[in-house]
């Protein structure tokens, strides 16, 4: 009972810190919702605390690192394409579904597909939460401005993560533990297990790719300012990169009952997928590239609901920008959420390899 009164209490104080940070974050956006429009309101929510842009010097101001963060992990992932289940991961210190969690609340996760609503475009879904009049066939249908090369022995994609950490359960189960924490060092765990499978595809398909595994959320704060500066020294020291991508994972639901998101292929459940692509109208912060990037998001969409339907949440449109100002392919990419289990998410990361290899 003790240890459970503990962890309620870590719980209290971390849900009490999240609380006063996106605070701040609103209050540092009502400037924009009064200067602007309602439309900014909606995108408040959608803005990370610490997301700069850094655009018109193409640096980002020197920041403290702590010692997990100063390796600069940079790695060319050839890992093999198979799918794999959570059984044959090393749990070492992470959460286990069926260890003994005895005196410890037990919740329930609930299974949901997110479906067709916001604006239709082809076979894919936009939610535009701006008062834009934007031409999203078009764009769909616009050529890329930028040419991947096919079998090319530089650096064409790079895979990286603002938040290295976020984690998903052990298996797909229908409940959680009150001792549940979805952040993790352990990589079998974490999204980098998902780079890994998004960069593995895309290898075997002829598209080289760095996986770069920087820890940039050993702190949460400023870990967008970590992530763009690696970024940047990937894109310095190899200039041919074109395409950008942040791979996240979402978090739904409550701290009692989580919801997870799925579709099915080829009898496999997989974790749904939601793309967030922002713009910058009237080139307030330097984000030019904005329908370049948006171009690329809807290409992404219409081919993986083409190809595995059900795949992808509607697309995320809005006022934000988080690090996809910096070139012409930079995207942020959720992959499931906190509940999903770690096979339903890799899985998803291995359609998602596919679906990049064929738009690009």
């Amino acid at each position: 009972m003790l240890k459970g009164r503990i962890i309620k209490g870590i719980k209290a104080f971390v849900s009490i810190g999240l609380v006063f940070t996106a605070v701040v974050c609103v209050l540092r956006r009502l400037p924009e919702v009064f200067n602007n429009n309602d439309a900014a309101l909606a995108a408040a929510a959608f803005t990370l605390t610490d997301g700069k842009y850094y655009a018109e010097s193409g640096t980002v101001p020197e920041t403290t690192y702590g010692a997990a963060e100063q390796t600069h992990s940079e790695q060319t992932t050839l890992a093999a394409v198979n799918y794999s289940d959570s059984r044959n991961r090393d749990k070492s210190g992470y959460y286990d579904s069926f260890a003994d969690h005895s005196g410890e609340a037990v919740y329930e996760v609930e299974q949901k597909t997110i479906g067709s609503f916001g604006t239709k475009v082809d076979g894919c879904f936009v939610k535009n939460y701006t008062e834009l009049d934007v031409d999203f066939s078009k764009l769909l249908n616009n050529a890329l401005p930028f040419t991947v090369k096919k079998n090319s022995d530089k650096p064409q994609v790079l895979i990286y993560h603002t938040h290295t950490g976020e984690a998903y359960l052990d298996a797909d189960v229908d409940y959680f533990y009150e001792s549940f924490y979805s952040r993790t060092n352990n990589n079998s765990f974490n999204v980098v297990a998902v780079g890994d499978a998004i960069a593995g595809v895309l290898e075997k398909n002829g598209v080289k790719t760095i996986h770069d595994t920087t820890v940039h959320d050993s702190t949460y704060n400023g870990s967008y300012d970590r992530s763009a500066q690696t970024v940047m020294d990937n894109m310095k020291k190899h200039p041919e990169i074109k395409v950008v991508l942040d791979i996240h994972r979402d978090a739904l639901g409550s701290e009692e009952k989580k919801v997870k998101t799925v579709f099915e292929h080829n009898g496999k459940k997989g974790a749904q997928i939601m793309i967030l692509s922002g713009c910058d109208p009237d080139n307030e912060r330097g984000f030019q590239n904005w329908r370049n990037n948006l171009s690329l998001a809807l290409k992404i969409q219409n081919t993986a609901e083409k190809l595995y339907p059900g795949m992808t949440r509607p697309m995320d449109f809005g006022y934000f920008a988080y690090n996809e100002y910096i070139c012409d392919g930079s995207l942020l990419i959720e992959i499931g959420t906190d509940a999903n289990s770690i096979d339903e998410a890799e899985y998803s990361g291995m359609l998602l390899g596919d679906v990049l290899s064929r738009v690009l």
